[in-house]
This record gives structure tokens, sequence and C-alpha cells, in this order.
């Protein structure tokens, strides 16, 4: 066993963080935590986790409830594929591999929403397979402990820091190793200003010998980030009932509901949007524009406002817009991007509106 691996156990047995995943060997629930923490904090997806174990008690009962159902619970934890993948693939597990989670890595691997991390993760804390997870954390613990200045986005990184992760995992007991590198990392060898003064690892980790903490792990490319203008028509009917719609193409938020919506290269005023085309003949009369609100999201941002409109009666062309009327205090019944309800709690409160003659 290796130095880097002596050491990492032994801070382990010291500083463990207890999660409610860690104390079970079902595979279900494993899988589960995984796929929420895919991208989320810890502390974030905790409530998330319990919330679907009590829901869905086992995975046959979580295949079993509907698309809208599973959206609706995960609402909030953003990158909603992930949700997508796990509904899917609990229906293949229940209906197809008779309720019995695989038990291999490669078979793990094969499930919708798994990648290698993912896949070795499930491996060895479900089953004590010999597999070594390589994640966020596991990164940076390698690329300062080993001062590695191989970019961790280029192909070549990937597989030299596989290689490495592989060659320290202790092949005995697998779980706890990837547990440890993965609390280390997230609970000490931290992105910001890591406590490198009080850790164990200072006196070997070459990056802390050679100052270049800061500096890994190394990235080569930056991400592009985009901007996107998005105009929400909030249409209340005479019968307190709104308009929403599914969004089915792929894109963000695949699935949710949200208002009819207008994108534009930029944000328009009220005028420059065509409502009267939308509406042709029926009566209307825009009451309100909201402020602008926006959400930054993984490689976009969006910007929104809510344009609050006024129906003398229902909308003659609901059905070919796809739009489905909702009562306004049923709306909580569906899973609606972050940005909506966003707006929506802030109406509840009078927060963050502007009257239409101020826009």
């Amino acid at each position: 066993m290796s130095v880097f691996t002596e050491k990492l156990l032994t801070w382990y047995q010291e500083n463990k963080r207890v999660h409610p995943w860690k104390a079970t060997k079902e595979p279900y629930h494993i899988w589960l935590s995984e796929i929420i923490l895919q991208q989320t904090r810890v502390d974030q997806g905790t409530p998330y986790f319990l919330r679907f174990k009590a829901e869905y008690p086992t995975i046959t009962d979580l295949a079993n409830a509907s698309e809208d159902e599973v959206m609706r619970l995960w609402e909030g934890l953003g990158y909603y594929s992930r949700a997508r993948n796990l509904h899917a693939t609990a229906k293949y597990i229940a209906f197809e591999c008779g309720g019995i989670f695989p038990n291999t890595y490669k078979e793990i691997l094969a499930l919708k929403g798994v990648g290698p991390y993912t896949a070795a993760a499930i491996a060895s804390f479900a089953y004590d397979l010999a597999h070594a997870v390589v994640d966020g954390n596991v990164y940076r613990v390698l690329g300062r402990y080993f001062n590695i200045a191989t970019p961790i986005d280029t192909t070549k990184g990937k597989k030299e820091f596989a290689k490495l992760a592989a060659a320290l995992l202790d092949q005995q007991d697998p779980a706890t190793y990837n547990q440890a590198i993965m609390d280390f990392g997230a609970t000490q060898c931290v992105p910001a200003q890591p406590d490198c003064a009080h850790c164990p690892m200072s006196n070997s980790c070459q990056a802390y010998q050679r100052k270049t903490v800061t500096i890994r792990p190394v990235k080569s490319k930056k991400t592009k980030q985009s901007k996107r203008f998005f105009h929400y028509l909030v249409i209340a009917t005479p019968d307190q009932k709104v308009y929403l719609h599914k969004r089915t193409k792929k894109d963000i938020w695949q699935n949710l509901y949200e208002f009819p919506l207008i994108e534009k290269e930029s944000l328009l005023a009220s005028e420059e949007l065509g409502l009267e085309e939308i509406f042709q003949k029926q009566a209307f009369w825009l009451r309100r524009v909201s402020s602008i609100y926006r959400q930054q999201l993984s490689h976009q941002k969006i910007h929104a406002l809510f344009l609050e409109i006024q129906l003398k009666e229902a909308f003659q062309k609901a059905d070919e817009q796809e739009w489905i009327a909702v009562p306004r205090n049923q709306l909580e019944k569906y899973a609606l991007p972050r940005i909506v309800n966003t707006y929506l709690e802030q109406c509840e409160q009078g927060q963050n509106r502007q009257l239409l003659m101020d826009f």
C-alpha cells in the first residue's frame, strides 16, 4: 500500500462524513444517491435523497411513477436529464431485469445516465468491486499531491489520472478508499483556500512543497457561456386559470412545464413582441411586466421577463399551441424551472414587480 493511501485511510478514520446512503449495501439506494449527487452538493442533495427514498421505497415503485411525478419531486435540483435517466433506468431494471440491480461494473456502466465515475462508485460501495472513482475531488487531490501538470480535460489527462487512481486503490477495501478520497477532497483538499498547514498530506504533497496548489489541477479549456432571453406570457383567463406548456424539445428543462414563451436575441419591450398576432382578434390587456429575472446554468445564463396578460375569455387556439389551462392555485402540482418558481414565489410576496408604465 502506498504512503498516500495509508495516510488517506488514517485521515478518513477520524474525519469520515456521515450520510444516509453510507450505511447500506442496497444498490438501489446507492445508485439513487449517486445520480442525485452528480453536479450537486451533498447538503443540497441529501433532502432529495430522503424524499425519493420515502416516496419510492423500491426501484419498482420508482419505475411505476409517472414522469411528471418524478420531475416534480426532482424540481430544484437542476440538470433535469438526470431525473429522466433515473426514471428510464428504474423502468429498465424493474421491467426488464426483474427488479434485480446489475452487479458488475460493465453492466452498471451500461445503464442510462451512468458514467465511469458513477459506475465505479456503485460497484465499489454496493458490491466491493475494485474500481477507483475519478471525479472532481479526485482530480484535485491527485493533481495536487503528485503535482500533475497534464490538463484533466484532455484524453491524455483522463487516462493518466485513471491509471494513477487505479494504482492507489486499496484492493482489499475499495469502498472505504473511494469514500475516503471523495471526503478528503470535499472537506480537506477543497478548491479554494485549502488548509494545507493542517493537512496530514502536506509533508509529502508535491504541489504544497512547490507552491503550485492554486494551479492544480490544470484545465486547458474555458467553458463558453451563452446568454438567452426569455419573455414569458403569464396569461390569465376570467376563471382564474393560467396557461402552461411542456418543454418537449431537446433543450434545457426538457419535460418541465413553463408559461408560454417567446425567446428573442435580447430582452424586448412588450410592443415589440407581436402580442396582437398571437391573440389576433381576442381581447386582452397587458397588466404588468416583471423586473428582470436571471438564472445561471452550467453553460448558459437565462434572462427572463414575465408579462402578465389578462384575457376576457379562454384562448381560442390553446390546443393548437399545445397550451393547457391550469388553475393558478394548482401550479405547485407541476414541475417548473427554478426561474419560474422564483417569479411565482415573489409574486405571492408582492416583490420584484413593476408597473407596465415603468418598464
